[in-house]
């Protein structure tokens, strides 16, 4: 990971910058910030980073002057300059500074995302692998492993990358395991690391963004490397079983290069959570999971993209009744054991964990963990997609329970109750005591729409209401909904529902 210390005087700005950008996904994480160039300058003395990200006007030193005094200390430090100032000046001193680029306030998302996607391409590339020290070269290689097995990485770089760093993946076929303990991460790494060197195999050892520790071996078969990739995992498992705490380990199937090795590492990851199912193993292969399937367990079985849409828009109720019809068609299924239904209730258990931890850190462990306990002591089928059709209202529930910030809530209810009033960020930030530019990116960010589009949607909406039920004149519709310009009204309606009100009136 890439470190970042971030600098400001507006604390809003800074919040806001840990929450609006997903940090781990491009290899960087934030160590510090700092309220003006000063603070900063003492902490960046003992607190190494690789990109400084700072504000331009603050009090005591500014960022022009820090950015100066930074790189006597870090010559090779990358900057990025925040700045509700537009002056042509600012930006000829920043570039003559050497800086990556100067975003202005307030923040454009995509424009700040491009710029860290950048800025850690050319941190990959710098310096040659003498001048960093062991820790320095691992963090390099965890980064760029973890992008390559997430095909965030083109494959020219990524030679030009694992020729720097030494990473022999040459073979023409690759196979991933992925290793997760309670204990220290360390610790495990430093023993699969001893014992990586008692074997001949060639592999390689890297951490991802959940802590858990993924080795990468190259093969040169598919059937055989499989073979001696598994006999390398059983002793493996064999050495870490003495560890004070247990480590599981997930495999995944043998893959071509062309692959780069994704499928398998996402393969070794869905294997982990299988531990729910079989604690008691010392490793689980996700090829044998597969295979193990039968019918309930085909890819073709269970519409989980639609369960996921339906998960998504908190549609309990016709989420419950797919399950149920899905279930009573694999029930009718030739051949089906109940052994085999009970393993596609369990599949579909662990596919709702899954869901709703791509979401957020979910607190539900212990019901989905009691649930696959239900499933396995079920006697009927009825009794099994009740189980199932809890463990739905348990996911939908805690989705929509935390879904949004406390704040975006409460601006969503005022919108909802004061709609026909004017309502800008301003007035609303000033309401909450919320800055305006960090309330409307934090907006965005849980809605996925900005304020303004959130508004002028839910006002049309009303507006077609009272044009369906009322014979209010459109000129008084668009006034109880908050327009009072008529023709900025149509605008609006024309956008969002393709035809003018008067045209919509007469339709109903």
């Amino acid at each position: 990971m890439y470190k970042v210390f971030i600098v400001d005087d507006e604390p809003f700005i800074v919040e806001g910058l840990y929450d609006i950008v997903d940090w781990p996904l491009f290899g960087l994480e934030i160590v510090g910030h700092a309220e003006n160039g000063q603070q900063a300058l003492e902490a960046l003395k003992t607190t190494p980073a690789d990109l400084l990200i700072t504000d331009i006007s603050m009090p005591v030193m500014d960022g022009l002057s820090l950015i100066s005094e930074v790189r006597k200390l870090h010559t090779e430090m990358k900057v990025v300059i925040l700045s509700g100032f537009n002056e042509f000046d600012y930006l000829k001193e920043g570039m003559r500074l050497g800086i990556e680029n100067y975003l202005l306030k307030p923040i454009n998302v995509e424009e700040l995302e491009s710029t860290l996607r950048n800025t850690v391409q050319k941190l990959d590339r710098i310096q040659p692998k003498e001048q960093y020290d062991d820790y320095d070269v691992q963090i390099l290689k965890d980064n760029t492993l973890y992008r390559w097995l997430n095909g965030q990485i083109a494959a020219p770089e990524f030679a030009e990358r694992a020729g720097l760093l030494d990473l022999e993946l040459r073979a023409p076929y690759f196979a991933v395991c992925v290793l997760r303990t309670k204990a220290s991460l360390s610790v495990l790494f430093e023993r699969v690391a001893g014992f990586l060197e008692t074997r001949d195999e060639q592999s390689t050892l890297c951490r991802d963004v959940d802590g858990d520790l993924v080795l990468i071996a190259s093969l040169s078969g598919q059937e055989d490397g499989r073979k001696a990739f598994i006999r390398l995992v059983e002793d493996l498992s064999m050495e870490l079983s003495v560890m004070s705490r247990p480590v599981h380990i997930g495999v995944g199937r043998v893959e071509p290069v062309s692959e780069a090795a994704s499928l398998s590492y996402k393969e070794a990851k869905r294997a982990l959570e299988y531990y729910i199912v079989y604690p008691e193993r010392l490793f689980i292969e996700y090829g044998q999971l597969e295979r193990n399937r039968g019918i309930a367990f085909s890819s073709h079985s269970l519409p989980w993209a639609e369960y996921s849409k339906l998960i998504l828009s908190g549609d309990i109720e016709e989420l419950k009744k797919n399950i149920r019809d899905d279930f009573e068609q694999l029930k009718q299924g030739e051949g089906v054991r109940p052994d085999d239904l009970q393993s596609a209730a369990m599949e579909l258990v662990i596919r709702f964990k899954m869901e709703l931890q791509e979401i957020k850190l979910t607190e539900e462990a212990d019901s989905f963990r009691q649930a696959l306990g239900q499933i396995q002591n079920s006697q009927s089928f009825d009794g099994l997609v009740e189980i199932l059709e809890e463990v739905a209202n348990i996911t939908v529930n805690s989705l929509m329970r935390d879904v949004k910030s406390p704040v975006v809530h409460q601006v969503l209810n005022y919108i909802h109750s004061h709609y026909a009033e004017e309502l800008s960020l301003k007035t609303l930030g000033a309401h909450y005591h919320i800055h305006p530019v960090y309330l409307g990116q934090l907006f965005l960010k849980e809605t996925g729409g900005t304020f303004a589009e959130y508004i002028n949607k839910y006002r049309i909406e009303k507006a077609k209401e009272l044009l369906k039920v009322t014979n209010y004149k459109v000129h008084e519709i668009a006034r109880n909904v908050g327009y009072w310009e008529i023709g900025y009204f149509y605008k609006q309606f024309r956008k969002y529902v393709g035809i003018s009100p008067t045209d919509f009136k007469a339709l109903h």
